[in-house]
């Protein structure tokens, strides 16, 4: 199934750089990239485009996928959000703000015994549970879940597109809190 997803992946990608290829003197303006943390926590594949094909500097969308999964847990997250670079080429400064949905299945119980004591037929009886819950970076509720995420970063663009990087401030929040200092780090080809 894995395999079948980043074939799958990859495929699209080559077809969109293909197409885009035909088109001469249209700037960069769509890029697929790896991003190590950041919005796809702990990392995704993304697709980024800007809404105007002419322009570099304006608002756009990225959409991700990332995942593992262990013989204990396993974890997918999906990133959408949408964009706006600042600035002119190479450089540009990003502002953005979306959000992450993401499911884990983990094979921990949900709760363990804290206290208890020993009965009258020799059995360690439980008197009081503490409830385990799973958490990245924040306490997460349950799954499937969704974390807000903000983007405050430097993107690197060629102007004629080819190697693009990034790196980023990527403050994530739900329910139960808000983490100021989550970042991300991503390269791919912009197109």
């Amino acid at each position: 199934m894995k395999k079948l997803f980043f074939l799958t992946f990859f495929f699209c990608s080559a077809l969109i750089i293909s197409v885009s290829g035909q088109e001469e003197n249209r700037p960069p303006t769509q890029s697929v990239y790896l991003e190590l943390g950041g919005a796809g926590l702990p990392y995704s594949f993304n697709y980024d485009f800007r809404f105007n094909k002419n322009r570099i500097d304006s608002w756009g969308m990225r959409i991700g996928a990332g995942g593992y999964s262990t013989t204990d847990e396993s974890f997918f997250s999906l990133p959408v959000m949408v964009n706006k670079l600042y600035g002119s080429g190479p450089h540009y400064f990003e502002l953005g703000f979306g959000m992450t949905f993401f499911a884990f299945d983990d094979s921990y119980n949900d709760s363990y015994c804290i206290d208890g004591f020993i009965d009258s037929n020799g059995n360690w009886v439980c008197s009081q549970f503490e409830s385990y819950s799973y958490s990245y970076i924040l306490d997460v509720d349950g799954s499937p879940s969704i974390m807000g995420t903000l983007n405050f970063g430097y993107r690197r663009i060629p102007v004629d597109g080819g190697f693009t990087w990034k790196v980023n401030l990527n403050p994530i929040f739900n329910n139960n809190g808000f983490w100021p200092l989550y970042a991300g780090v991503g390269f791919g080809y912009a197109f």
